[in-house]
């Protein structure tokens, strides 16, 4: 049977769909010019080859010559690693950007826990990176090409890998990590909502383009999670509840990023969370201790994986475990990371996948925060120390501990005979590959005026801001009140800035002088009791409005006719809401001027619901959580959508 590694494409998408992306891919504008690198002070040129002196002897060594196999660069570099080398190589973490390109100092911010990046290089050994804070694009490609100069100092010269979360898309949510100047599209629920394969690659390949002018080469998404349980604070993040569905868009998104395999114009997928974090009892995440495990009340755990096998022959460079405890799942009950029934017995073994396995963040170890501390993830392992835990993360069949920083750990548990050094090169000879075919050890620098030019381009924008419009989702038009005339209307809002609004029709104060109302709404959530102040900003609890909120909302649609657009980051309870509407129109992750764009007119909604709406909470707490679209008469159902 084949690698999945060594699967090119197979199934799903047509033959035009990937000569067509080969074909964008050969003309990519953000190819990185060879005289990039110059930056490099370790060039030299023998018997008429150039190349980067990285372990400084004076000789072109197998792994700094790209004529060589990677497998046998690969095989070279790791000979020469010490065991605390390899062991730094297993670890990524988080840190900051300097807003001045600078890598002398560690930035001032609130993220205290953030590693000094140049300790972490050259007394660590680590090489992989994640991104916090980040600032305009021409700050963050100089501070990275200053990353990689320092990287060269080092005894081998190992480049880094810079990673990030999600940085394109318009939301408010914990999970929208925004950043100065990239593009912002709809979150990837609302991609879903559009249902488009060719628009999800499209804006996988502008995203791509935008990451790779600024030194980022491996994303920490997407996330193909299920979205069976409405309750779950992460289902913006996903595709929505269908698997087949979810598949195909997980198809074009990493198609999009990483081309047909991986090379020197591609950003690197991590594809998560495998095998599947959407079941979480009554929707309670698994980043608190507050979580009740991961349930399959349906007997559909099989139905969750259909995303990942997608992922598989797209071939995907990474895959990342979650939190959560498969509850009867396996022969322990512990999280997957931890997991050898789920990462070596169904990933490895029945996969035959072997790219690299990237824990979540903080598995092993507690993180201050401020004053308080964010308790490890150990879920079902709460009684192991930091060393034991480390060694089952390593037995269960992962490569990469997300959010840590112990190497020494590693090094303590080879020197004592609890891991052999042939299994820690398992997984260094994983991450290496990976630089290799990122095309890293030839040339890891970025052009920084390119990188200006091509983040937030006028091109990627338009496309984008489409996007936001098309995902928009029309359930309701009573008498066909949409699209609205414009300039025609005494138009009272709420949560819409009425400057925007006000170039559509005139503005009143009060809604008994208006002849129509605009109001935005987003998804109700209600936090959970905690002492971690974080989880408050994970939106967990009911879907429904309550009391004077519910209220107030009632009264303005009983006072004047109304559209009401909700900003879906899980399913909305909004059954007495829909009932008094006029008009009902879903966002996902849109700016006010592409809500107005549609409300009049100018665009027309293009997306059918990803997730189904449930009728009440009673409906939503009968429901099984691993099973999609099963909630009892549901006010409207997956794939409804109407238009204009």
């Amino acid at each position: 049977m084949l690698s999945i590694k060594k699967i090119i494409f197979t199934g799903g998408l047509s033959v035009m769909f990937v000569t067509v992306l080969i074909a964008f891919k050969q003309k990519d504008v953000n190819a990185l010019p060879s005289q990039v690198i110059q930056n490099s002070s370790l060039l030299k040129t023998i018997e008429g080859v150039t190349f980067r002196d990285l372990n400084k002897n004076g000789k072109l060594d197998i792994y700094e010559d790209n004529r060589q196999p990677i497998a046998d660069r690969v095989k070279d570099l790791l000979s020469q690693m010490t065991l605390e080398e390899k062991a730094g190589t297993m670890f990524i973490n988080g840190c900051l950007v300097n807003g001045n390109g600078s890598i002398d100092t560690r930035p001032e911010a609130t993220v205290a826990y953030a590693l000094n990046i140049k300790p972490a290089i050259d007394k660590l050994h680590m090489s992989h990176f994640n991104l916090f804070l980040v600032p305009e694009p021409d700050k963050l490609a100089l501070w990275y090409n200053n990353v990689q100069k320092y990287a060269e100092k080092t005894h081998l010269g190992i480049p880094v890998t810079i990673a990030s979360d999600p940085r394109h898309h318009f939301g408010a949510n914990i999970f929208a990590s925004s950043a100065k100047g990239f593009t912002q599209w709809p979150e990837p629920l609302g991609f879903a909502a559009i249902g488009d394969e060719k628009l999800t690659r499209e804006f996988a390949d502008d995203a791509r383009q935008e990451y790779l002018a600024v030194g980022i080469r491996e994303a920490l998404h997407p996330q193909v999670d299920l979205a069976t349980e409405p309750r779950w604070s992460r289902i913006s993040g996903t595709f929505g509840e269908d698997a087949h569905l979810s598949a195909r868009m997980a198809t074009a998104y990493i198609y999009g990023f990483q081309g047909i395999k991986l090379d020197s114009n591609s950003v690197a997928c991590i594809t998560k969370h495998f095998a599947g974090g959407g079941p979480q009892k009554e929707g309670l995440d698994p980043h608190f201790s507050f979580q009740k495990g991961q349930v399959y009340p349906g007997k559909n755990f099989s139905y969750h994986l259909i995303p990942f096998e997608a992922a598989f022959k797209a071939n995907t460079a990474g895959i990342m475990p979650y939190y959560g405890v498969p509850i009867g799942q396996s022969s322990e009950n512990v999280g997957f990371g931890y997991n050898k029934d789920m990462i070596t017995g169904l990933l490895r073994n029945k996969y035959h996948y072997d790219g690299i396995v990237c824990t979540d963040w903080s598995l092993v170890t507690d993180v201050p925060i401020g004053n308080f501390i964010f308790p490890a993830r150990a879920w079902g392992v709460e009684n192991l120390d930091a060393e034991q835990r480390v060694q089952k993360i390593i037995d269960a069949g992962c490569d990469q501990l997300g959010g840590e920083n112990i190497p020494e750990v590693i090094v303590k548990l080879v020197k004592d005979g609890k891991i052999s050094e042939k299994r820690i090169n398992q997984s260094v000879t994983r991450l290496l590959r990976q630089k290799f075919e990122l095309g890293l050890f030839d040339n890891p620098f970025v052009d920084v005026d390119k990188a200006m030019k091509t983040v937030g381009n006028a091109k990627f924008k338009k496309a984008a801001d489409a996007a936001q419009r098309r995902a928009m989702t029309l359930l309701k038009n009573d008498h066909k009140i949409l699209p609205l005339a414009i300039g025609k209307l005494k138009i009272y809002v709420q949560n819409i800035d009425s400057s925007e609004a006000a170039h559509y029709g005139t503005i009143v104060n009060k809604p008994e002088s208006a002849d129509i109302a605009l109001i935005r709404l987003n998804t109700p959530y209600y936090p959970v009791p905690s002492s971690i102040p974080i989880s408050a900003m994970f939106h967990h609890g009911d879907l429904d409005f309550k009391g004077k909120k519910k209220d107030e909302i009632l009264q303005l649609l009983h006072t004047v006719p109304t559209i009401v657009i909700m900003n879906v980051d899980r399913p909305p309870v909004i059954t007495e809401i829909s009932q008094a509407a006029k008009g009902l129109l879903l966002d996902f992750g849109a700016s006010n001027a592409a809500v107005l764009d549609v409300v009049f007119g100018k665009f027309k909604p293009g997306g059918r619901l990803p997730i189904e709406l449930p009728s009440s909470m009673e409906a939503v707490r009968n429901q099984k959580e691993d099973v999609p679209y099963d909630s009892k008469d549901p006010l409207y159902k997956f794939g409804f959508g109407l238009s204009y």
